[in-house]
């Protein structure tokens, strides 16, 4: 009894520790902001949100001239929202406004980083667009990146939202943990960012873009996704890519993907 008492001990303690190191590889935020929107060549300004549960959350909002439709970028889980404003400014070239929030604990916000706290931010950016900015939530295309993904499928779920668009993100924690630290680490991170789950509940029509060399998130970790979601729903390989290159290697037809996708689910009035 004594030995079974160490080894319980034992297992409970490695699972403590991977759930603590699955933790500290979630979130690696960056403070401040070491771009501006003038810097990529678009006009922008900062917008401050506070969320359901008293949080004072920066975004980036870019305005496309004329546009009626918006996209809520949502990053992955390095860096902050200023990182991101090259690949922003080209999205709200579409013809979309672009709202670009940095999470709690990230950029030009306050507070930590939790599973709970990153939703409740989504969410408040979200109702910034509709009540702020005057985009209907029909008219509003989320887009969620690696962790941001996982963010997104979480805010979309059971919304009437015009469009889901899904990069180089994951099934769940777990499936990450597994990969990293076997079965004990898939165990440990059990019930966290479980989009597999939670991806039947859309009613958005989906689009999906993954690296088929991605080295972070494993391009079957996409495809599995992507096989659990409801339809409308369709699948892009950016052949050659890795998880931070996307963009880079996507290039032209990747834009152009993209806005396809946002006319089909948001178009313009005809005469606008």
């Amino acid at each position: 009894m004594r030995i079974a008492a160490i080894a319980t001990a034992a297992v409970l303690l490695v699972l403590f520790v991977l759930g603590r190191l699955f933790d500290t590889m979630m979130f690696h935020p960056e403070p401040g902001a070491q771009l501006r929107p003038e810097q990529v060549g678009v006009e922008g300004r900062d917008v401050a949100i506070t969320t359901e549960d008293g949080v004072r959350i920066h975004a980036f909002f870019l305005p496309s001239p004329g546009a009626t439709r918006a996209l809520l970028f949502l990053h992955g889980n390095a860096g902050n929202a200023s990182h991101r404003l090259p690949n922003a400014a080209a999205l709200m070239r579409t013809g979309a406004h672009v709202l670009l929030l940095d999470y709690r604990g990230y950029g030009l916000s306050e507070g930590n980083a939790t599973e709970d706290g990153v939703y409740a931010d989504a969410r408040a950016g979200l109702s910034w667009l509709e009540s702020d900015a005057g985009i209907p939530e029909a008219r509003i295309v989320v887009f969620g990146r690696s962790l941001g993904g996982a963010v997104a499928v979480d805010l979309v779920r059971g919304r009437e939202i015009a469009g889901l668009i899904l990069e180089s993100t994951f099934a769940s924690a777990g499936a990450i943990a597994r990969r990293i630290f076997g079965p004990l680490g898939a165990f440990a991170a059990r019930g966290r960012f479980e989009s597999d789950r939670k991806i039947a509940e859309l009613r958005a029509p989906l689009l999906f873009f993954h690296g088929d060399r991605d080295e972070i998130v494993a391009f079957e970790l996409g495809q599995r996704l992507f096989e659990a979601a409801p339809e409308p729903k369709a699948f892009e390989t950016i052949r050659g890519a890795g998880h931070n290159d996307t963009v880079e290697i996507g290039g032209r037809a990747y834009f152009e993907r993209i806005a396809r996708f946002i006319d089909e689910v948001a178009p313009e009035p005809a005469g606008s």
